[in-house]
């Protein structure tokens, strides 16, 4: 068995926001790669698609989501399943308080950003 905390995982900025990996293959899984983000009020992120799905659960604040061109909000306690191939940006959706996501995706997984492909390094 193995664990890992918050405290010791690596840290990566991905714009704005930090992203920390829980469970990755570098840290011992297989398939999965599982990290948590941390944004701060007024974060953005790029559209970009990725070549697997990719769950997004929002623990705290609340998230604006768009997804295939559609926006919407997702506030805490909810999901974000994101479809291979389909552009897709977050941001934290609110100018004053932050907000937690935890991410969750295959190992391996790619984003293709501005015709820029790359294996996000706290998914590896």
């Amino acid at each position: 068995m193995s664990t890992t905390t918050l405290a010791d995982a690596p840290e990566f900025r991905n714009g704005d926001s930090l992203c920390r990996p829980l469970a990755t293959p570098s840290l011992g899984t297989v398939d999965l790669a599982i990290w948590r983000v941390d944004m701060p009020p007024g974060s953005t992120g790029k559209e970009h698609t990725l070549d697997r799905e990719e769950v997004f659960v929002v623990e705290t604040g609340r998230l604006a989501v768009t997804l295939n061109g559609s926006g919407f909000l997702v506030d805490a306690g909810s999901a974000v399943i994101v479809p291979p191939h389909t552009p897709f940006s977050a941001s934290n959706g609110s100018d004053s308080e932050p907000a937690t996501v935890i991410g969750c995706a295959p190992a391996g997984i790619t984003a293709t950003l501005d015709a820029l492909t790359v294996t996000p390094p706290w998914t590896a």
